[in-house]
């Protein structure tokens, strides 16, 4: 059945008619259209105020393109936007280009600044560009007998596959179609294409949704016996259409709009109301595209691929966007318009012979059955792919036998995909190292780093698709995006489970850990989409039965319901019920290799943050060059030695918590002699003990019982003390430092332990262990001075009982604002600093990162914060604090070493700002090491250049 084109990857786009012969290559084009906030509010737009008009006469509005020229180019993406930079570029370098014009991100920007009103003079320049399409294809926009159709659609500056909308086949009614039919030769197609019109216009700019569409349609098959659209005739389709128009009347109390010229302004207006959209907008916080950006609009002639057995509309990629092999990729639909394609409407067929025969398809692919038609394809593309240096995701129509390109664009492919294209390109010559280190968005390596299923495992296969986005995912089946979403905030895994996804699905399929649809192909919104996301996808499982309602799905003798768990393998297409256990990623070949060039090209080194013999491995096997944060806190939490450090807090006295002390001291040195051990001469910084003593305070009966015996003191005397402990704001009192000021023989303790390990592993070795003592939540020189006599006194005497010179250093964790501040005297004691900015971030904002989520997201959603700052630094307020310490403590001592060991070491922005302040390391979690060095190598690239390239 049809179905809405904005549910659907950017659809294939505008398509044109010839030039000359119009009797026999009709007219007709079609319009993208953007969606408006809601059909009772769709008001026309307003004048813009005079000062407004004096302002907007100054620019230029509209850009045409088209007939080999284009008065753009793909340098003005940033005005252009993507698609009509392409289109522009394409139109000058001389390939088949539907003519048209692009309005620009400018007059988006415009729109939303000036109350929804349009900048004087666009209105004239839009008629200047529609009558040199009109001149060049040889119809009329609106001609009762040789009707110019256009296509209306989004384009902003970063791609955003199906999140505004679409509207096709625009200038057609009553009178025109009739004049389509009578050029075409083929009435069948001109009321095909009227109905999609109707049915695209009426959802996208009137409001009217699509599902009343397609239950007429569905009737009117089921009436007539077929089930595909193509089975319809002109009368069935000449009969459709009045029907779709009785409805729009019934739901709107006015007839479908007749006049090109009003359906044309509304379509405009529409792509800029998408902008705003909440798919949209979904899209871009994921993704963090910028409001501000705006969406250009892009008018262009229509071409038509439903015009029979030698038309045709497909996409193609110059490189298998999920493995990154070199191979020519893609589907096509004979008789069909674009979004038919994406749309999982009609089985797909292959572009190649060798996809054809991979998938054992039995369907003819465009390489046997338009012959000619390939090989010119195929000569485009691998142009278009010398021409950008990158793999190319294009859209094509083929009308009659002639090729139109419709767009091309920077491919979305997945992070295995992406690293072999970027290698495979240098070595072909195309791209430098270089670049092909900053192709690759490191946060996508996060696809590559964790397990996937281990192919010796039993497994109950239950259905096989399309392997549509890599890597493996298991989860409980859900049906609905808001359930996903829901599910998933209770921390639980989720595979979202649909017929079919559409943009609508955008924050389910953020949610999920995984996305399995019945229809579509490798090309359709779910694949695409989960590409970009990196999540695993497998679609076009056409052996499932989806009940919404019922909430189950069936696949032959298996019936799945919601919350069963089932396994997807987006490598092979695989359904799996149940957990399929998984094996380590391999990370070398192209991986590899990319990663050597990153390291070369990068400044900063990359820590990790990590306290076990398990996370320290990984982290090393990833390329750790050492621990930036050791958390001994986290090594009291086992159950081994819990009991011990409750004794040593709930003591009366220095006599109490030495005993207990004397207990934890050879756990804390077992822990420092593995660490060393693995790291093998790389630098470990160690924090020591900081969270308030609350968090390991008995909770239950049966601990205070475990301590009274473990001290011979009462469980009432016990609780008494762990009263006196209690604090208001913990978050801000006794902890950190200030501990060890309190309790000195506890970081006593824990140096011993340190520097005893330190000289064991050190004769192990034969190699010099350098540890660095950080001392944290510091706010005063006079602090760290105490705290370093501590450590002092601990190393000479272990030094003295084991005979061993250690080398080590004494720093501390910058976390506060005073600290930042008062870097240079802080430094005076301090051999490194270590940014501590998940603390430094609460202490600036005064926000608990464990209570904002409540409202974080709408400080996000109203422009206050630019992004959550929990996750991603705040350079205004956090960062400048982080500069200020950086001048300031090396004023006092230049050889200071810096480092960043908060959560947002492993934020590819919060690197890039480490970079510019001039950090020497940055500190992570283990599976955010090769994410961090990407991340550093790319922001060394970028610091080298000017800044209008940067």
């Amino acid at each position: 059945m049809a179905k809405k084109a904005k549910a659907k990857k950017a659809a294939p786009k505008a398509k044109q008619v010839a030039k000359k012969k119009p009797a026999a290559k009709p007219a007709a084009r079609r319009i993208v259209a953007a969606r408006k906030p809601a059909a009772a509010k769709r008001a026309t737009p307003k004048s813009p105020p005079p000062k407004a008009k004096a302002a907007a006469r100054k620019r230029k509005w509209v850009y045409a393109f088209g007939d080999g020229k284009a008065e753009g180019a793909a340098a003005m993406r940033n005005l252009l936007g993507g698609k009509g930079a392409n289109l522009a570029e394409m139109s000058n370098l001389g390939l088949p280009v539907p003519p048209g014009f692009t309005i620009t991100t400018e007059v988006c920007t415009y729109y939303y600044d000036n109350k929804q009103t349009y900048p004087a003079g666009m209105d004239a320049e839009i008629d200047a560009a529609l009558a040199r399409v009109e001149k060049i294809v040889g119809a009329k926009f609106g001609d009762a007998s040789n009707p110019l159709l256009v296509s209306v659609r989004s384009g902003a500056r970063a791609s955003m596959p199906g999140m505004m909308d679409t509207v096709l086949n625009l200038g057609l009614n009553d009178v025109t179609v009739q004049g389509l039919a009578k050029q075409s030769g083929d009435e069948r197609f001109a009321y095909d294409s009227y109905r999609r019109f109707i049915q695209m216009y009426s959802d996208v700019v009137l409001g009217v949704g699509h599902e009343n569409f397609e239950e007429i349609l569905e009737l009117h098959k089921e009436d007539k016996g077929v089930s595909l659209d193509t089975d319809l005739d002109a009368a069935d389709w000449r009969q459709i259409v009045e029907e779709y128009k009785t409805k729009v009347k019934e739901k709107l109390g006015k007839p479908f709009p007749q006049a090109p010229r009003d359906q044309l302004k509304g379509a405009i207006a529409a792509v800029f109301g998408s902008w705003m959209n909440d798919r949209a907008k979904t899209y871009r916080a994921i993704h963090g595209i910028p409001a501000d950006w705006g969406t250009a609009v892009n008018v262009q002639a229509m071409v038509f691929g439903n015009m029979g057995d030698t038309s045709a509309t497909g996409v193609a990629f110059t490189r298998d966007p999920s493995t990154g092999d070199n191979s020519f990729y893609g589907e096509y639909l004979v008789n069909a318009q674009g979004e038919d394609v994406v749309a999982g409407i009609r089985t797909p067929q292959h572009i190649t012979i060798a996809e054809k025969q991979k998938v054992g398809s039995r369907l003819p692919s465009m390489e046997e059955s338009m012959g000619a038609t390939y090989r010119e394809l195929r000569r485009i593309c691998d142009r278009l792919e010398r021409h950008y240096r990158d793999m190319q995701d294009i859209e094509f129509t083929v009308q009659r036998g002639k090729l139109w390109m419709l767009q091309c664009r920077s491919g979305k492919r997945t992070a295995k995909a992406a690293i072999k294209i970027a290698v495979d390109m240098v070595k072909q010559k195309l791209i430098s190292k270089a670049e092909a280190v900053t192709r690759i968005e490191p946060a996508s390596l996060d696809q590559l780093l964790h397990p996937t299923p281990d192919p010796k495992a039993e497994k109950q296969v239950i259905a096989k698709g399309l392997a549509a986005s890599p890597g493996a995912a298991s989860g409980k089946v859900v049906f609905d995006a808001h359930d996903a979403e829901t599910w998933a905030g209770r921390g639980e895994p989720v595979i979202l489970v649909r017929v079919e996804t559409s943009p609508e699905d955008i924050h389910g399929m953020h949610a999920a850990k995984g996305i399995l649809t019945a229809r579509g192909g490798t090309t359709s919104h779910a694949a695409v989409v989960a590409r970009g996301m990196g999540r695993p996808c497998v679609s076009g499982a056409g052996a499932l039965r989806i009940d919404y309602r019922g909430q189950v799905m069936t696949v032959g003798t298996h019936t799945v319901r919601q919350g069963d768990t089932i396994t997807i393998d987006g490598s092979t297409g695989e359904v799996i019920l149940g957990t399929v256990p998984t094996i380590e990623p391999e990370l070398s070949g192209e991986f590899g290799t990319l990663m050597q060039w990153a390291d070369q090209l990068r400044r900063m080194k990359v820590r990790t943050n990590a306290e076990t013999p398990l996370d320290a491995g990984t982290a090393r096997k990833f390329g750790a060059e050492g621990i930036g944060l050791c958390r001994t806190e986290h090594m009291f939490f086992e159950a081994s030695r819990i009991a011990a450090v409750r004794e040593m807090i709930l003591a009366a006295d220095k006599a109490g918590r030495e005993r207990a002390l004397a207990k934890i001291l050879p756990m804390q040195r077992q822990d420092f002699v593995e660490l060393f051990r693995i790291m093998a001469g790389l630098p470990v910084t160690i924090r020591f003990l900081d969270p308030p003593l609350h968090e390991f305070l008995p909770k239950t009966e049966a601990d205070f019982d475990a301590v009274a015996k473990a001290t011979g003191v009462d469980i009432a005397t016990l609780k008494h003390r762990e009263r006196q402990l209690e604090e208001a704001n913990p978050m801000l009192g006794h902890r950190g430092c200030r501990l060890g000021i309190t309790y000195p023989e506890i970081y006593a303790m824990q140096a011993r332990a340190v520097f005893e390990a330190a000289a064991a592993v050190a004769k192990e070795l034969k190699r010099s262990v350098v540890p660095e003592i950080m001392i944290p939540l510091v706010a005063t020189r006079q602090e760290l001075e105490m705290m370093k006599r501590v450590v002092d006194e601990a190393a000479k005497a272990v030094m003295a009982e084991t005979g061993t010179k250690l080398s080590y250093l004494v720093g501390t964790m910058i976390e506060l604002p005073r600290a930042a501040l008062r870097a240079r005297e802080i430094a005076e004691v301090g051999e490194f600093f270590s940014f501590g900015t998940n603390d430094l971030t609460q202490t600036t904002l005064g926000i608990s990162r464990d209570d904002a989520a409540s409202f974080l997201d709408d400080y996000v959603a109203k422009g206050i914060l630019p992004a959550d700052p929990f996750s991603s630094l705040d350079t205004a307020g956090v960062g400048e604090l982080m500069q200020i310490a950086v001048e300031r403590g090396r004023q006092a001592r230049r050889d200071l070493k810096l480092g960043i060991c908060g959560e947002h070491g492993g934020d590819p922005a919060s690197i890039y700002f480490c970079e510019k302040i001039g950090l020497d390391y940055v500190s992570c979690s283990p599976y955010r090491v090769p994410i961090a060095r990407l991340a550093a190598a790319q922001a060394a690239i970028n610091k080298e250049k000017p800044a209008s390239e940067a």
